[in-house]
């Protein structure tokens, strides 16, 4: 196979950073089936990896990219054919294992996940780790007892990917959503996705006792730090945080006091490690009743030469929703 274009991120001095760079199949990791890209993503976690901004990437140099959807173009696994549709989101990619940001991607059979009926390539990166994360914090919540009728579900970092897909998906489901968020030119932006209510960040009173007015039945955390501490103390009598985030922070200050007197339950949601049963079910889900139904909204798209471009946008917070990175090998 003749040569083709990856985003590589490598190590000097210390320091990590990316580049675009031309590498034919016997240059990537091992795997048993071979992906012609059509679509990648930018997520917080690529961006960290890229840019160096945070201690992500486990193997230099490395394939960017923990998303990537396409066609099969080669599999010595029996479960995949040429030209099958198909995804892959977490597990090592992009960490230790070459990932999306390339033309041609090649990982084991088992990551590979076959397109769902009712999904396009571009959505399933249009949702893709992001979507997946929301999906799955919401399939944690419903396991732990939450219905529409139990009352608010607040969402933190609501411009966020993860933040805003979970937004729609909620509201579809009869949810009554809060969306919180420090944006606030943005807040029109989250009503049109299904948020009842938007409070302001800056505005928000937070308190310091053990335990405040409870108000939440759910919530859906992508901050960490204070505002992960603040929910614990303002849930309702047996509500229920899913956390996935610490862009405010990585540590929590609480007392065990909401979690002894309220009942309250804090899940953690680990995405990339998800095992392929419910992997399969989340994703048939998010081609039925979790697909949002307003994912345009939500998503911008940016050609493979404009990936460097989005990692200090995101990092920065100057974007909002998801990023869909078009690559479409052989073009």
């Amino acid at each position: 196979m003749n040569k083709f274009s990856a985003y590589r991120i490598f190590e000097q001095d210390g320091k990590s950073s990316g580049r675009f760079v031309d590498l034919t199949l016997d240059d990537l990791d091992q795997g048993e089936v071979v992906i012609q890209t059509h679509y990648s993503s930018v997520n917080y976690k690529d961006a960290l990896a890229a840019t160096g901004a945070g201690k992500v990437i486990r193997r230099f140099p490395c394939v960017g990219g923990i998303d990537v959807s396409g066609v099969v173009a080669s599999s010595s696994d029996a479960r995949f054919k040429a030209g099958d549709a198909v995804l892959v989101t977490g597990y090592d990619m992009g960490v230790a294992h070459d990932g999306g940001y390339a033309e041609y991607v090649r990982v084991p059979a088992d990551w590979v996940v076959p397109l769902p009926p009712g999904l396009t390539l571009f959505d399933a990166m249009a949702l893709g780790t992001a979507g997946f994360t929301a999906a799955l914090s919401i399939h944690r919540l419903e396991q732990n007892d939450l219905r529409p009728e139990n009352g608010k579900v607040i969402v933190t970092g609501a411009t966020g990917g993860v933040a805003s897909l979970a937004i729609v998906m909620l509201a579809q489901l009869g949810y009554q959503v809060v969306a919180i968020t420090g944006k606030d030119a943005e807040h029109e932006y989250l009503k049109s996705l299904g948020a009842a209510e938007v409070l302001s960040r800056k505005e928000v009173q937070m308190g310091t006792r053990p335990l405040e007015k409870s108000q939440w039945a759910g919530a859906l955390d992508s901050v960490g730090g204070e505002t992960l501490a603040w929910l614990t103390r303002t849930m309702q009598q047996g509500g229920v945080i899913a956390s996935f985030g610490n862009a405010g922070g990585f540590e929590l200050h609480t007392t065990v006091l909401p979690f002894i007197l309220r009942g309250v339950r804090l899940i953690g949601i680990d995405s990339s490690a998800t095992v392929m049963p419910l992997r399969s079910q989340l994703w048939q889900r998010m081609a039925t009743d979790l697909n949002p139904k307003l994912l345009a909204r939500v998503v911008h798209t940016v050609p493979f030469a404009g990936l460097p471009e989005i990692f200090p946008q995101l990092l920065q917070g100057k974007l909002r929703g998801r990023t869909v990175i078009e690559i479409k090998a052989g073009r």
